[in-house]
Parts: C-alpha cells; sequence; structure tokens
C-alpha cells in the first residue's frame, strides 16, 4: 500500500536519447498496481503491469522494460522467487529490480538481497523516496546500456576492420602473385578493378623503349651458361630498377631485350620525356656495368630505340599463361631503331624527337634510316646526355 503520495518529483530517464523510461510494476492487489503507476505515469514514466509472478515473467520478454517494481507477498511466486528467476536470465543481469513489502525490513531485506534484487522498499511507500530510488536506477541502467551499445559498435567496427585487413591482405597478396607476370602499375590495377579491364584489347597512344646489348652473341658463344645467367641478371636487375623508377610498363625479356612501353595501363602526361630521362640514366648505369664486366673480359654495349604511335594493348596467351603485350608499327619502329643503334646510343623516332623540350634534352639528327618492314626511309635522331660532350658516332653516358 502506499500511504504518502506526495511533492517528490524525478526527470525520467529515457531508454536513449528520445525515449521514455518503462516501468514494469508487479501486485497482486490491484488498488497498489494502479497507485504506483498513477504516480510513475505523473511523472513521465511509461508503465506496464503485471498481478503475478508469472505474468510479470511473461511481460518481462513481451515489453522489455528497463525497471521492476516487484512485491513480495504474493500468491503462487513470491516476490522473491521472480527476483531470482529474472536473474537466472543473463539477458537480465543488469536490469533494476526493486523489492516491495509491508514485512520487517530488518528479516527481509537479506532475502531480497540473495535473490539478487538492486533495492528494497517498505510499505507503505514514502512518494520521494520511490522516485528517487527509480531515478537512481535507472540512471545507472542507462550508463550500463550505453556502455553495452559502445561495446557492441566497437565489437562491429572490430569485426569490420579485421574483415578490411583480411581482404587488404588478400588484395596485397594478389597484387604480389601479378607482379611476377606483370608490371606492379597492371597488377594494382587488375586487383582494384571497377574499371575497365585492363587486360582486355584497347587502342592507346604510347612510347616505347627497346633495348638490346651489342655483343651479346659473341659473348654468348665463348662464355659458360652460368656466366651468361650471371650477366643477364646484373643487367635485368639495373634496368628493372629504373623501369620501375620511371613508372614504365615493362612488356617483356628476351634474353638482352627489353621492351618497356609508357602510358598504359596507367596514363602519364609526359611518355615521351620520360621514357627519355630513364633511358639516359639506363646508359649512364651501363657505363658502371660495362666496366665491370670489361674487367672479366667481355664487351658488351647498349643499344636503344625509342618511339611513339598507337598501338592495340591487352592480354596475349591462354589460359594458364597470360603476357600483356603492345602490337602496333610504333613497337616495330622502336625495334628497328634499337636494331640501328650502336652501343651506348639512344636513337629516337621523329614523333619523339618533338615531343621533347629543347631545354631539357639535347638531339642532333642521326639522318635518314633504311629500315626493315618500313618502305620508305625514317628520319631518326640521337639522343644526347646532357651537356657531357660527345664521341660522333658513340655517345657515351657518363
Amino acid at each position: 500500500m502506499m500511504d504518502e503520495v506526495g511533492k517528490g518529483g524525478a526527470v525520467p530517464v529515457g531508454r536513449g536519447a528520445n525515449m521514455t523510461a518503462k516501468i514494469l510494476v508487479v501486485d497482486d492487489v490491484a488498488m497498489n498496481v494502479k497507485l504506483l503507476s498513477d504516480l510513475l505515469t505523473v511523472k513521465g514514466y511509461t508503465t506496464v503491469t503485471a498481478a503475478s509472478g508469472a505474468e510479470a515473467l511473461a511481460k518481462l520478454e513481451s515489453e522489455c522494460p528497463d525497471m521492476v517494481l516487484l512485491d513480495v507477498m504474493m500468491p503462487g511466486m513470491s516476490g522473491y522467487e521472480v527476483c531470482a528467476a529474472i536473474r537466472a536470465n543473463p539477458a537480465h543481469a543488469m536490469l533494476p529490480v526493486v523489492l516491495v513489502t509491508a514485512l520487517d525490513p530488518a528479516k527481509e531485506r537479506a532475502k531480497g538481497l540473495e535473490a539478487g534484487a538492486d533495492d528494497f522498499l517498505t510499505k507503505p511507500l514514502n512518494q520521494a523516496e520511490l522516485l528517487a530510488r527509480v531515478k537512481s536506477l535507472l540512471r545507472i541502467k542507462s550508463l550500463y546500456d550505453e556502455v553495452t551499445r559502445q561495446k557492441d559498435e566497437l565489437a562491429q567496427w572490430n569485426r569490420t576492420l579485421e574483415q578490411r585487413v583480411a581482404e587488404g591482405v588478400e588484395q596485397l597478396e594478389k597484387v604480389g602473385r601479378l607482379k611476377r607476370f606483370f608490371s606492379p602499375q597492371l597488377a594494382e590495377a587488375i586487383v582494384a578493378g571497377g574499371t575497365d579491364d585492363p587486360l582486355k584489347s584497347h587502342r592507346r597512344e604510347i612510347t616505347v623503349v627497346f633495348l638490346d646489348l651489342r655483343g651479346f652473341t659473341a659473348f654468348t658463344e665463348t662464355a659458360d651458361p652460368e656466366e651468361v645467367m650471371g650477366v643477364l641478371g646484373e643487367y635485368h636487375a639495373a634496368m628493372g630498377r629504373l623501369i620501375l623508377s620511371h613508372e614504365g610498363t615493362l612488356e617483356r625479356f628476351t634474353g638482352d631485350g627489353i621492351m618497356v612501353f609508357f602510358n598504359d595501363p596507367v596514363r602519364v602526361a609526359d611518355p615521351a620525356p620520360r621514357a627519355a630521362r630513364m633511358v639516359i640514366e639506363m646508359q649512364r648505369e651501363m657505363v658502371q656495368l660495362a666496366a665491370g664486366w670489361g674487367k672479366r673480359g667481355y664487351d658488351l654495349q647498349m643499344g636503344a630505340g625509342i618511339a611513339q604511335g598507337f598501338a592495340t594493348i591487352g592480354g596475349i596467351g591462354f589460359e594458364g599463361r597470360i603476357d600483356y603485350g603492345a602490337i602496333g608499327i610504333v613497337t616495330n619502329l622502336a625495334a628497328r631503331l634499337c636494331g640501328e643503334a650502336k652501343g651506348g646510343e639512344v636513337l629516337l623516332a621523329q614523333r619523339v624527337r618533338a615531343a621533347l623540350d629543347d631545354a631539357a634534352f639535347r638531339t642532333e639528327p642521326a639522318g635518314e634510316l633504311t629500315l626493315k618492314g618500313f618502305a620508305r626511309p625514317v628520319a631518326a635522331f640521337r639522343l644526347l646526355a646532357g651537356s657531357h660532350k660527345q664521341t660522333p658516332g658513340r655517345p657515351k653516358f657518363a
């Protein structure tokens, strides 16, 4: 029974920012239920009621209240038994339960606490005390709910992060495997997706570089296979490092021959100047390599040809083995210019020469060359290295 209907108040404690707390009132005496329910409703709370322990447990599942005001003396299940049943469910471990009784509080309080109650009120109830206890326990419940929400949110973030990390690792592994066969740019374009398939045939203007070692055939005829492979390993490592640093696409290694192109699959604003800078650095690197090889009796120099034009580019091969290749007159022209270049010389097609800034690159005419596969003589230009003095016919990059 409630004897004191007073002046105390409570600020409603919500389930969330805009939700009112719901309180389950359990008592077998209808008048007690109505008095408690009316008081709590006036103070801004939502109430649901039950007249027995069994009904209370059913309402607990269907209504999901934020707090339970539970009478101790009820037929069937006592308040202690109902409280114990509530605590037996892990989902309700932190649900505030307040036991209400007219029995001797000194004797009953211990029983209530053992049953799992959070607080204990004696009848007749004092309104101010009741509302203060309700407000306090609901505040604790609200904080617990917020911690639980944040914990769940953190767990979800962790799952998302783990998934993204796993996807990132998988992507890195894919890129790593693809880099064994394709250039880094192409490998990353294949894995990234979201755009046109880079292996699908397409037309694009590219700058093509062909490289070849002079004296290599004679070298292989006299050197042991181990020596040949050792020289090729040094040559490929040095040239490959420069290809990657200039973001060129390596089409293939063919023994001492190397084909590189620029502006595909990743577009660049300066394919011709980029190719020229790369080859100048390569010839300078070759000076060091050739000096070392010379001490071992190997006379090797590198010739290079650069051409620019449109080509058909895409995957070439069969299932299980695909190369990324460029086909067109521009690749033939670069290869033929390379074939004409002497050791230490870089020959340019006219379109490449036109794309180079005179202030940044020095060139000189190399005459018109009659090249296999071309009906007319082709104008060629010689790329000179910086401001270093050149030996006619055999420029030195040092």
